[in-house]
């Protein structure tokens, strides 16, 4: 009898312990989102004078991007023929030689008709923290437009407005893409990552010399 009291009670513990952990990761990723859903912006056409549109990553694959990442870099473009920013910051994984996803945005933009000048490539993108952290102390921007797609678009202004960077977030158009399911439940996880990462704010890995946003894009260039 005493055994099986103990059991219950284990079992009761585990329960607790497991319905307070679920609370703990929804009601973090709760807060990130509710922190800054006003900061999306739906009337992109009213935004003007910042210092950069900063594109993040989303794969490539045969020297081409993938769909999410081609409706990124497309509404970024729009928003530059906008004069919403006069430079771009195209900020993704090239960690290798085989893997390349800033040559191939940067190419992608210069055959939609903008200029390779006014294209900063961040070859250091590893991951939406390191793509903001280094947009403010690399290519010195305090002021951008972050483009991705909205269920993204949290956890980026979420770290931008934890490293004192003014940010607003535009959404691609609301689509379906393969996996989605699956890239919202990691998201939850991501954005309880990142807050707890805000909280310490650390230096990304990869640093190095400062290249001003206001300047020449042509600098980042490596081919």
């Amino acid at each position: 009898m005493k055994q099986k009291n103990k059991l219950k009670s284990l079992g009761l513990v585990i329960l607790i312990l497991s319905l307070s952990g679920l609370s703990l990761i929804f009601g973090l990723n709760f807060y990130v989102k509710l922190d800054t859903k006003d900061l999306i912006i739906e009337d992109y056409t009213t935004l003007k004078d910042y210092d950069c549109i900063l594109v993040l990553g989303a794969g490539v694959k045969d020297n081409k991007p993938s769909l999410m990442l081609t409706d990124r870099l497309n509404k970024a473009i729009l928003l530059y023929q906008e004069n919403t920013a006069p430079k771009i910051i195209m900020s993704g994984d090239h960690g290798r030689k085989n893997y390349d996803e800033v040559n191939i945005m940067k190419d992608f933009a210069i055959n939609e008709g903008i200029p390779s000048s006014d294209i900063f490539m961040d070859h250091a993108g590893f991951s939406t923290y390191d793509s903001i952290y280094r947009a403010k102390n690399i290519f010195d921007a305090h002021k951008i437009v972050i483009v991705t797609q909205e269920y993204h678009l949290y956890r980026a202004l979420y770290i931008a407005k934890r490293l004192g960077v003014e940010a607003v977030g535009v959404a691609t158009e609301k689509i379906k893409y393969p996996g989605d399911l699956k890239r919202n439940i990691r998201e939850i996880l991501a954005r309880d990552k990142d807050f707890v990462k805000c909280i310490f704010k650390p230096s990304s890995k990869y640093l190095g010399e400062v290249i001003p946003v206001f300047g020449d894009g042509d600098l980042t260039n490596d081919k």
